[in-house]
This record gives C-alpha cells, sequence and structure tokens, in this order.
C-alpha cells in the first residue's frame, strides 16, 4: 500500500474508540511498560496544557485509524516529547515520517526548540528511522527493577525526619517542593499546582501514594508511587512503580532520599505489589547508586533522541 493511501490528519472526539484499540491492538504483543486501558488513555487526553485536537495526528486509510503521533508541549522548557504509534502491518510504508512533518510544524506553532522521543534500547527500527530523519541520542535511561519480598518499612520513630501521606489541601507543598528537586535537571518542565491536582487524581491514582518527608512542618523531600491499573496487574503478577522521588538540594546528602524510597517502597508492599520499577538518568550518579543499595538492579535501557526545530 502507497503512503499516498494513508490520510494524516488532527484527531476527532469520534476517533477516541478507534484510538484506543489501535493502543492496545499493538502494546499488548508489543508490552512497553505502559497502561492502556481506555480509562487511562482518556485522563491522558484531558491533561492540562494539551489539547488533543491540536496536539494529536491520526494516520488513517479505509476509515481505520493505523498510527498516530502525539505531540506534548512543555513551553516552560521550550520543547515538545513525540510518541508515535503505526499498527505492524502499516509499517516500513513511510507513515512514521508523514506524520513527523505535521508534528514538526506543530512544533514550530509551539515556538519550541526542540523535539524529544524515547524509545527502548532495543527498538532498532526505531533507531534507524530517528537516525534517517536527523534525531540524535542525547539521553540513555536506565530501567530498573527489585522484588519487595524483603523490603521493611522504616521506623519513624529512629528517624529525625518523620514522614506521612499526602493529605487533600497539600497539593501546593508537594508542588513546591517538587519543582526545588528539579527545576533545572535534564527533561523536567516545571509544574504548576493545577497540573500536580490533576496528575494526583488520576483514576489511577491517589494522594496516599505520595509520602512527603517532613522536618516539622516542612517538606524536604517526597516518595511518589504508582499502582499498575487493575486490568494490567490482573494478567500478572501486582506491579507498582517509583513515579518520582526528590530531596530538597539544601537537604541532600543526610539519607533523606533512602528515608523516603523505603517508605515508598512498602506502601507498594502493603498494597499487594510484588515488583517495583522505576527509570533513572544514567548520568544521575547519586540516584542510581541510591537504588543499587536497595537493591534495584537492571532490567533494560531507553535513549532519549531530539532534534532541534529550524
Amino acid at each position: 500500500m502507497s503512503n499516498s493511501l494513508y490520510v494524516v490528519r488532527n484527531y476527532r472526539p469520534s476517533d477516541f474508540e478507534d484510538y484506543v484499540k489501535l493502543n492496545i491492538e499493538v502494546e499488548n504483543p508489543e508490552p512497553g511498560g505502559r497502561c492502556r486501558s481506555p480509562q487511562v488513555i482518556s485522563d491522558n487526553l484531558r491533561r492540562p496544557n494539551y489539547s488533543p485536537e491540536q496536539d494529536l495526528f491520526v494516520a488513517e486509510t479505509a476509515g481505520k485509524v493505523v498510527g498516530f503521533m502525539n505531540v506534548t508541549p512543555e513551553l516552560n522548557i521550550r520543547r515538545v516529547i513525540l510518541d508515535c504509534l503505526v499498527h505492524p502491518e502499516h509499517r516500513r510504508k513511510g507513515l512514521a515520517k508523514k506524520l513527523l512533518g505535521y508534528a514538526t510544524r506543530r512544533a514550530k506553532e509551539l515556538k519550541v526548540k526542540v523535539v524529544h522521543i524515547n524509545i527502548r534500547q532495543d527498538n532498532m527500527v526505531a533507531k534507524k528511522v530517528l537516525s534517517r530523519l536527523g534525531f540524535r541520542v542525547v539521553r540513555r535511561i536506565l530501567e530498573l527493577r527489585r522484588s519487595l519480598f524483603e523490603i521493611r518499612l522504616p521506623d519513624a520513630t529512629d528517624n529525625t525526619y518523620l514522614y506521612h501521606h499526602l493529605q487533600p489541601g497539600e497539593e501546593d507543598k508537594l508542588t513546591q517542593i517538587q519543582n526545588r528537586c528539579f527545576t533545572g535537571t535534564w527533561g523536567y518542565n516545571p509544574n504548576t499546582i493545577e497540573d500536580v491536582i490533576y496528575y494526583i487524581n488520576l483514576s489511577h491514582r491517589s494522594p496516599e501514594d505520595i509520602v512527603l518527608i517532613c522536618e516539622g512542618d516542612k517538606p524536604i523531600g517526597y516518595c511518589w508511587t504508582e499502582i499498575n491499573c487493575e486490568a494490567e496487574a490482573a494478567k500478572s503478577e501486582k506491579k507498582g512503580c517509583i513515579y518520582m522521588l526528590g530531596v530538597d538540594p539544601d537537604y541532600r546528602g543526610r539519607g533523606i532520599g533512602k528515608i523516603a524510597l523505603l517508605a515508598g517502597l512498602s506502601y507498594l508492599k502493603s498494597k499487594g505489589v510484588r515488583v517495583v520499577e522505576l527509570t533513572v538518568d544514567s548520568e544521575n550518579e547519586a540516584a542510581c547508586a541510591l537504588y543499587h543499595s536497595v537493591g534495584f538492579k537492571l532490567w533494560t535501557n531507553s535513549l532519549w533522541y531530539e532534534k532541534a526545530i529550524d
């Protein structure tokens, strides 16, 4: 089938069922660790600072959606993140390049400087396509995993710093500590309180998933955990992840990161999670050392590719 038989256009709300079907069909035989339930996909389309009608492009042929390109704007750091998926039966037909053209035009409209895309290191086809399209590798991300059989909750009475789960009304505290921990690090787009409230209240998340480490009333670190959606967990052992872990720059080097991490892992264990996964920048030596110290092992890698917008 030639490229000319494919139509690329903006997403329409009426595409939702076909969009979900494509996600699920492709992700099932090619698991990527992402939850693709209809509810999670719907949540994702409603995230702040994003318009599916402007930022999502679909490729169709004979009235069937066979591919898409998602453009996530992160305007504070002047980049967009791309997420491209093409049905296996329609690959090697130039669709990725065609979709990228639409994404590039959208990126120029948004006046960003670069586009980024993340792929698994073993995805040889995508690596060749991205290199051919002018992308270069700028970051390697380690994906780590460990079992929770031997995790024990740290005794709060033995620590100088106390911790508690996020309470309603503390969203501003989480926003502040998160931005203090990560603003200026590679790839971090500073959050607003609206962003944080949205992500806390997604269908598969809860404020309870977040542990705040405090000195008195002041948050100085946190561990944000996540539990796989039930539909995914039912297919195999229940999994969770460390979504984010941060320590206030003024308090680093005092063991707070380990306290937060162990509290988060113990929480996941209490929820029946058996295996925990996380991602860490390969250049973040302190974080890598912390995760290895509590038993995380390398599972796989992913690569961030970058292309400048002319």
